[in-house]
């Protein structure tokens, strides 16, 4: 069992019967909602429900049988889970390279406690040490929004597909990566930045939402919870 896998299974401990879970994108939260799928089949969680983050995941967890439900008709989640490509110290990610930074956000702010699954080369003393931070942008007039990133300290490109095409979300909207040198200097700052920024839709900079992070080591699987708990 790989380190991802080991972090999706200590995140299944987290689930109860009955539970509404916000599920995650990506290659980590892929191996949890296998395992959650399996444990709905062989009778071992019963009365689950699902809110996909991605149309990949929405595809996934159906052909599990994880029986899906819309945000607006279950508001109050009680777990969400989903990997991050950084976490820092503070429980602050970066998050989206997985192309789906905007739905989990919208789905990730209404859990009740939202565990974090990674491998740990995700820890970062920094936000922006090891990866870029990722943008969706709205499709119109983007080339001014890159120039403008491009003012912030970073550099900035928008994100092309192999063939060369502009990557583009499940939204409709393509996205930016920003990589920073220096590190992010105050993630705070940076993330009122860019949301007043119009025709940037949203920034994978997740701010005071993480409860819990589950760290897949060489050694040991870590639970790391927030020293101020759950803060819902």
């Amino acid at each position: 069992m790989n380190l991802k896998q080991q972090a999706a299974r200590k995140a299944l401990e987290f689930v109860q019967s009955g539970m509404t879970l916000g599920l995650g994108s990506g290659s980590t939260t892929a191996y949890f909602v296998e395992m959650l799928g399996e444990s709905i089949q062989q009778g071992r969680l019963t009365h689950i429900k699902g809110v996909p983050t991605s149309l990949s995941t929405a595809q996934q967890a159906r052909s599990l049988g994880i029986p899906l439900v819309q945000l607006s008709e279950h508001p109050n989640l009680d777990l969400a889970v989903d990997g991050a490509d950084e976490v820092d110290p503070n429980f602050n990610l970066i998050k989206g390279l997985g192309r789906a930074l905007l739905r989990e956000k919208i789905v990730e702010m209404h859990a009740q406690h939202f565990v974090v699954i990674v491998d740990e080369s995700k820890l970062v003393p920094v936000l922006g040490r090891r990866f870029p931070l990722p943008l969706e942008l709205v499709q119109f007039e983007h080339g001014v929004q890159i120039a403008w990133l491009n003012t912030l300290g970073c550099r900035a490109e928008l994100w092309l597909e192999d063939n060369g095409s502009p990557a583009i979300t499940d939204n409709g909207n393509y996205l930016a990566r920003c990589w920073f040198d220096n590190d992010i200097p105050d993630a705070y700052a940076l993330a009122e930045n860019l949301a007043q920024r119009p025709g940037i839709v949203e920034h994978g900079l997740f701010l005071d939402m993480a409860d819990t992070v589950i760290v897949a080591g060489e050694d040991q699987v870590r639970v790391l919870n927030h020293p101020k708990g759950i803060k819902k």
